[in-house]
């Protein structure tokens, strides 16, 4: 009798189908050589990557206008047949392809600026389908295409496209029919994929299924299964997200333990006792915050967030204090010198009054005096050193470095920050901003950093106005300044460009159309200096200037050598001039609300009110305009990102881009609150039910969030 052979039972089709997702996308039909180039120019390499390359929006041929029923004024989308082509070149540098497109029931002349090519890739007969706004000339309707694509060629009468089409953002190489082929092949051999969310879930919150949501986010039968696949594809980015990020928080399990810290030491006690004024409701609840954190091994991850004024610096100096109660020592590093030397001298006599020993180094610490720094830090004498990233040299050696603070956090880069925390055995790390966060942005972008928000203010101050301002009212803007600076004070100048070459590749997308020309601090400082204030010490700042000459132009402000100071944003945030009281901020369409909001926050930090004047050439009634106006209207830093993030979306609303190379392929921050809210509870359920993930039922979940996230998920300093 022969020996049994063992029978290995086949896997399941649909986990054969999950496995593919993590093949090379050049191994799909179509999708070799030439076009697999293409598609990894695009960031898809692998068969995953295709199928969440999520369409940038839709055309509904369910909703196609006829030619003679396109209403002008208005978008239509319009499938007609190509009648005429011509190339033409009104001027040297301007090409114009003109088509003229016909049905049965008109004739539509479409133009396509710079795009001279296609009148080599549109022929007479072809199928083309236009979508744009509508307009009138010379008896015709016309339009300018915001898209177009060749349906069909001439004598093609099966014309076969979607009732409801996807727009694919493509590369040189890939058209947008060879993408949807390969899509469409890929969708046939491997679309048929297990469902990673449990069924619990996926019920829970009416969605549909993965499997259906990746086939319909492609080729959706109307716009209402596009919508609901891409909200079933939404969430499962944030709740992958959700679980990426808490994973890198607690997923090294042999990692080192952190420090237990003192928290109700002497210490600590002294240093509120010393601060010069009694600590505001939001400024006691993020100590405690802190002090729980820091209490714990687990090493602490924190982003304390607070407007202009809300004395962030405060409270991370009784965090301090806790450090040095615990024999430990904490660093402080700030994104400029002046702003370090600021920290040191203002927090530097609370300490000495509490019995705490410091030191500042920056670049301009002689070398001398370093040395000597450097061996009082190494032999465990200082509890707290200030700093740029001068902390990050070799010579600067921490025996028990347990606290790091990093101030304008998102200033720094990634390897910037954990070098730092390098410098300790799994530090407390406690991240400062004064850009205020949107909620949404903050849970969907911070789940694995703990948030401390502030808002009141210690110390009043004597406030800011603002007042927005047309071009052709640039003298009153010049009227202010002279007046603030007759009576002994000074003021900003802010200018979106360095000088007249810079070509604003560097400005925010603020999603407006810039002007021909925007202002330049080397114009502006000149037209200044020479014409309007030619008896006024005019200054210049700008990021091209070296840390050193930065540095020397900053001091010369703060010690009144200049009157008026001329520069781009990089005097946007921690620099306090108190006798600052008025800041022209030219061009401040170009500019997000959180920047102007920052700003603005340079004036009236003193006893004298602040004026902040927007000047714009923004049209009335347009977005810019209503940006400008609601920060004329309010001075609420947390109100004004959360109106940016309506107004822009998340784009790059705040210049955060905290969880590595994550973008949002399906998630909207602003219409998907409801998700990013559910997202966030189902993870927090998740692992409070199953720390370690063990349950059968979250394998797959498990495999797919280690699948987007690979080795990101190793912890980092947040």
């Amino acid at each position: 009798m022969s020996a049994s052979v063992p029978v290995v039972p086949r896997a399941h089709p649909r986990l054969t189908a999950t496995a593919a997702l993590s093949n090379p996308v050049t191994g799909l039909r179509f999708a070799r050589g030439k076009r697999g180039e293409a598609l990894e120019r695009i960031g898809v390499r692998t068969v995953r990557d295709l199928l969440l390359h999520a369409p940038t929006r839709y055309l509904d041929f369910s909703h196609i206008t006829a030619i003679g029923e396109a209403e002008v004024g208005q978008s239509a989308t319009v499938v007609a047949r190509v009648d005429r082509v011509s190339l033409k070149r009104p001027r040297p540098r301007l090409a114009i392809v003109e088509v003229f497109l016909v049905d049965a029931t008109g004739v539509l002349r479409i133009s396509f600026f710079r795009q001279p090519w296609l009148a080599d890739s549109i022929k007479k007969g072809d199928l083309l389908a236009v979508s744009g706004k509508v307009g009138f000339s010379y008896g015709y309707r016309t339009m300018t295409p915001v898209f177009h694509e060749i349906l069909g060629s001439a004598g093609d009468e099966g014309e076969r496209y979607a009732r409801v089409m996807p727009v694919h953002a493509t590369t040189e190489g890939l058209s947008q029919a060879w993408i949807r082929r390969i899509l469409s092949s890929a969708l046939a051999d491997v679309g048929d994929v297990a469902d990673f969310l449990p069924a619990s879930i996926v019920a829970e919150h009416g969605l549909i299924g993965e499997a259906a949501a990746l086939r319909w986010a492609h080729f959706p039968p109307t716009l209402a299964a596009a919508e609901k696949a891409r909200r079933r594809l939404a969430f499962d980015e944030l709740l992958c997200l959700q679980m990426g990020l808490r994973l890198r928080r607690t997923g090294d399990a042999e990692a080192p333990r952190g420090i237990a810290h003192v928290t109700d030491g002497p210490l600590a006690s002294a240093v509120r006792r010393s601060l010069p004024f009694t600590l505001t409701v939001d400024q006691e609840r993020a100590v405690s915050e802190i002090l729980s954190d820091m209490a714990s091994e687990e090493p602490m991850n924190r982003l304390l967030q607070g407007d202009v004024g809300t004395g962030k610096t405060a409270v991370c100096a009784i965090a301090c204090g806790a450090a040095a109660d615990s024999g430990c020592q904490a660093a402080i590093m700030a994104p400029t010198s002046v702003l370090a030397t600021q920290y040191a001298s203002s927090l530097g006599t609370v300490f000495d009054a509490a019995g705490v020993s410091w030191r500042l180094v920056t670049s301009k610490t002689p070398k001398d005096e370093r040395a000597a720094i450097a061996s009082a830090v190494d032999g465990g004498q200082v509890d707290v050193v200030f700093g740029t990233t001068a902390l990050l040299s070799g010579d600067i050696a921490f025996p028990r470095l347990s606290l790091v603070v990093v101030d304008e956090q998102h200033r720094f880069g990634v390897n910037q920050r954990s070098a730092l925390a390098g410098k300790g055995s799994e530090p407390d790390v406690l991240s400062m901003t004064a850009t205020p966060i949107p909620r949404t942005l903050a849970l969907s972008l911070y789940g694995d950093v703990a948030v401390s928000s502030m808002a009141e203010r210690p110390v009043a101050g004597a406030g800011v106005s603002t007042k927005v301002l047309s071009w052709t009212r640039i003298d009153d803007a010049w009227a202010a300044v002279e007046e603030a600076v007759s009576a002994g004070h000074q003021a900003y100048v802010v200018c979106p460009l360095v000088d007249e070459e810079d070509d604003g590749s560097s400005l925010e997308d603020v999603g407006g159309e810039a002007p021909e020309r925007l202002a330049s601090t080397a114009a502006i400082r000149r037209e200044l200096a020479e014409r309007v204030f030619p008896r006024r010490r005019v200054g210049l700042l700008h990021g091209r200037l070296s840390a050193l000459e930065k540095d020397e132009v900053m001091a010369a402000m703060r010690e009144g050598a200049i009157d008026i100071l001329v520069s781009t944003t990089v005097v946007e945030v921690g620099v306090d001039v108190p006798n600052a009281t008025v800041i022209v901020v030219l061009d401040a369409d170009r500019f997000g609300l959180a920047t102007l909001h920052q700003l603005r926050g340079r004036v009236g930090r003193g006893s004298v009110a602040g004026r902040a004047l927007l000047v714009t050439r923004a049209k009335r009634g347009s977005t810019a305009q209503k940006r400008l106006r609601a920060l004329e209207a309010s001075s609420d830093g947390f109100e004004l990102a959360e109106l940016d993030l309506e107004l822009r979306h998340e784009g790059e609303v705040l210049g955060y881009r905290q969880s590595g190379d994550v973008t949002f392929r399906f998630v909207d921050l602003v219409d998907d609150r409801d998700l990013i809210e559910s997202a966030h509870r189902e993870a927090e359920r998740i692992f409070a039910e199953d720390s370690l993930l063990a349950a059968p039922e979250l394998g797959l979940l498990v495999g797919e969030v280690r699948a987007r996230f690979g080795d990101r998920l190793t912890r980092g300093d947040g």
